[in-house]
């Protein structure tokens, strides 16, 4: 049939001009919110409908691996193609993610996982409700004006199958356990097949794991002295310290040390000028230890100001208890 050639001729050409290519469920999805999404999608990415048969013929025609198709065809129940040129495998699996929305149950879906109703407050007006819920189980009442859920319940275990109007009262409380949208089955790039959970990335917390690798490796790297021109700056600061210390130490004099080495020597000579008779200092001595003396008192007083005020409170409330001591031993005796 002139169709299938069309249609065979169609996913070839697709297949041909995408880098990152893709399988996608659309199984369950309304055939109205099926089109938005594609309209959504259709800026940056390619989404053929077609029979698995044609999409094998179409795959062979393009020189690709039946065998990997196959893999990117398992848990596909109604299978579609998708082809960009635009994005890679992540952010194909992150664009299909937003086209996920949650819907009530009907009889017959199955439960995805455990159906927990958690006690709460549901915020609906006394009704039918009520009763309607302890039918299917739920334990429900009238509190305070509003439909309360009295305790936590399990509903439905994973992999059960919603009956009657279970599904329909759940979305009334807001749990809308069936995922519908385009549910990536796996992409294949550069030669690479990627499963959507290879592709399910935490990015706020990848990104706090490459700075903290990045962190650990700029740290041995300083530690063992590896130079780079990231770690060359942080070394060479660390040298410098390092040298400068050992030159001190060794008193060793030159545009650098010698600051340090005059202030020590400084500190030094008014401490031996100290331990000496005032007999035995000239002027000049005798003048930077009446400095230094004038300096030290002056440090004393400020630090004695400092605590005054502390005193003076703690004595006024000495005072209070024992002023109210005395008044009460006048009261005792008139």
């Amino acid at each position: 049939m002139s169709w299938k050639r069309d249609a065979v001729k169609d996913l070839f050409e697709v297949i041909s001009a995408g880098e990152t290519l893709a399988v996608i469920d659309i199984h369950g999805v309304p055939a109205d919110t099926m089109i938005g999404m594609r309209s959504g999608l259709r800026d940056n990415m390619e989404i053929r409908v077609a029979k698995k048969r044609l999409m094998r013929l179409a795959w062979e025609q393009a020189g690709k691996d039946l065998a990997v198709l196959e893999e990117l065809f398992e848990g596909a129940v109604q299978p579609a193609f998708v082809s960009t040129s635009k994005y890679n495998s992540f952010e194909v699996f992150s664009e299909l993610k937003k086209t996920e929305a949650g819907r009530p149950a009907k009889p017959g879906d199955v439960a995805p996982v455990d159906i927990i109703v958690e006690k709460q407050d549901t915020g609906m007006p006394p009704g039918p409700i009520v009763g309607d819920l302890n039918s299917v189980g739920i334990p429900a009442k009238i509190m305070g004006g509003s439909v309360h859920i009295q305790k936590q319940h399990v509903a439905l275990k994973a992999g059960e199958v919603f009956e009657g109007d279970l599904g329909m009262l759940l979305g009334q409380i807001g749990i809308k356990p069936i995922v519908t949208g385009l549910r990536l089955c796996g992409t294949y790039e550069d030669g690479v097949v990627f499963s959507p959970s290879t592709l399910d990335i935490d990015y706020e917390q990848f990104e706090q794991d490459l700075i903290g690798m990045a962190a650990g490796g700029f740290n041995l790297a300083c530690n063992i002295t590896w130079f780079t021109s990231q770690t060359m700056p942080t070394l060479l600061a660390k040298a410098s310290g390092e040298a400068l210390a050992v030159a001190l130490e060794a008193a060793i004099t030159t545009a650098e040390t010698l600051p340090h080495l005059l202030g020590r020597a400084h500190s030094s000579a008014i401490g031996i000028a100290g331990s000496l008779d005032s007999s035995a200092l000239d002027d000049e001595l005798a003048a930077m230890l009446g400095a230094a003396a004038s300096a030290a008192s002056a440090a004393a007083v400020v630090e004695s100001a400092s605590d005054a005020p502390a005193e003076a409170e703690e004595e006024e409330e000495e005072e209070e208890e024992e002023g109210g001591g005395f008044d009460g031993l006048g009261d005792l005796f008139g």
